[in-house]
């Protein structure tokens, strides 16, 4: 399908200069708009003004120079339907279009929202828009990358091209509509930097409200998340510390302040300038606690006053008020686009199974389900050491569960016999449950499912370990 006639507006003229001329060389009819006319008319290529052609001057200073029926008849129309090759008031093969620099205005120092609005682009999105709906028959170009392949394959443009252009498309411009959302929405905010200080970094929404303290950064909010989410996994008073990410001490008691003595106990050398989460209101017996600690955050559903007048004389301390999280999915950036997935959840006893011939004590079950809990929210490898309701070793983040059985014995705190060890994923060799084992632990959980499973259970048994299978994983990258 040949190129007649196109349409280039760009703000980026990277390489626009050379394409047209390309174009030009064949015989393609240039529209254009604007500065991208004036620049191309410099350099000695001839353009037509879109207004002329479509007889529709720009108005309103520019904001409106492409809206019209004629250039989106143009664009839309389907050439393989009789009804609207009738009706089409002319044809458009190509669209060259980049948009304004939004993301460039808004990083630059002292922005106003008015100077942003104005590089909120309207016709270019909605031109290449259209262009990547009908790109079976209108080729949609939104990046000078795309202009070398277009030109090797201009007397035959592929319909790999066409999607992998469309697709480029809206790539672009839904992530071009979030830069805009974020920067007007009400809730974001402007982080100090990211996870290092040579790193911007912003956050949009959020379901909490900051009761005092500092401006919260980028890791504070990651490990609020963090705690928020353990310590909400639990019905009983839990307290949980993070540490990049990671629990370093956990525990459930019948109250508040109880649960926060023992989990700073677990782990007292690492509590130092962490993130406490709490599940139930955050009372005065809690904040007399820590007051006496350095910490950088605390999460909870509330706080009552007393709390507040204690933990008020720490005036860097921020105080997070948060709800339980009722997302179900959640959203992260990978290889330049975004990955979705659906938030997970800890299983009952309801899928456990027993594959020991020592069969667990009811205690022995209470503890593998507290220690199965608190290991879903360590990331992966994880081995995670417990009594019935306080954890004793965390090993997080480890290449091999051996090693993160390792690091969980090194880290305890507390005697290692007679303990529960909990593992997110199954064990690939015997090994990891011999060192468990051999350390004094009494009963494993785990989800099972590795080919060596009988190899493992046969370990268990020699040692007189209780085992259960719990049919689920809880990777946690």
């Amino acid at each position: 399908m040949a190129i007649e006639r196109a349409i280039l507006s760009v703000s980026d003229k990277t390489g626009i200069i050379e394409l047209a001329k390309a174009l030009r060389e064949r015989g393609v009819e240039l529209l254009s708009t604007g500065g991208t006319a004036k620049h191309l008319t410099d350099a000695g290529v001839d353009v037509t003004p879109i207004s002329k052609w479509s007889g529709a001057p720009e108005i309103l200073g520019g904001r409106v120079k492409t809206l019209t029926p004629k250039v989106f008849g143009s664009i839309l129309y389907d050439r393989a339907n009789p009804a609207h090759v009738a009706e089409a008031p002319s044809k458009i093969d190509l669209v060259v279009v980049n948009l304004y620099p939004f993301e460039a205005t808004v990083a630059k120092d002292a922005v106003t929202v008015d100077e942003a609005i104005e590089q909120i682009d309207i016709g270019g999105p909605s031109m290449l828009r259209a262009a990547a709906k009908n790109h079976k028959h209108v080729l949609p170009l939104c990046d000078p990358s795309l202009y070398g392949e277009l030109l090797r394959q201009i007397d035959d443009i592929s319909d790999d091209f066409r999607r992998r252009c469309a697709v480029a498309v809206f790539e672009k411009t839904s992530k071009y509509d979030a830069a805009i959302a974020r920067f007007l929405s009400p809730t974001t905010m402007t982080l100090r930097y990211g996870e290092n200080p040579h790193q911007t970094a912003s956050f949009t929404g959020g379901n909490f409200a900051q009761l005092q303290g500092k401006e919260l950064s980028y890791n504070n909010l990651l490990d609020l998340d963090a705690a928020m989410r353990l310590a909400q996994a639990f019905r009983d008073p839990v307290a949980a510390i993070i540490k990049h990410t990671n629990p370093c001490g956990v525990a459930r008691r019948a109250t508040l302040d109880e649960a926060l003595k023992a989990a700073i106990e677990s782990d007292p050398v690492s509590a130092f300038g962490g993130i406490i989460g709490a599940n139930r209101e955050f009372d005065e017996a809690s904040a007399r606690v820590i007051e006496s600690m350095f910490l950088e955050v605390i999460v909870a559903p509330s706080f009552s006053a007393g709390a507040r007048d204690v933990l008020a004389k720490k005036k860097n301390l921020r105080l997070i008020a948060a709800p339980p999280p009722s997302n179900r999915e959640e959203v992260r950036s990978a290889a330049g686009g975004l990955l979705t997935q659906s938030v997970d959840r800890v299983s009952g006893r309801e899928t456990w199974r027993v594959v020991t011939e020592r069969q667990p004590t009811d205690a022995e079950l209470n503890g593998l389900e507290f220690a199965w809990i608190v290991c879903a929210y360590v990331k992966s490898n994880a081995i995670v050491l417990t009594n019935e309701s306080q954890s004793v070793g965390i090993g997080a983040g480890q290449m091999s569960r051996v090693d993160a059985a390792k690091v969980a014995i090194m880290k305890a705190t507390q005697p290692v016999a007679g303990t529960f060890a909990a593992s997110d994923a199954f064990f690939p060799f015997r090994d990891g449950l011999d060192f468990l084992a051999g350390a004094g632990v009494r009963a494993v959980i785990q989800p099972g499912g590795s080919l060596r499973d009988e190899e493992v259970i046969a370990a268990a048994n020699e040692h007189g370990v209780a085992m259960v299978f719990t049919g689920e994983r809880h990777f946690r990258h």
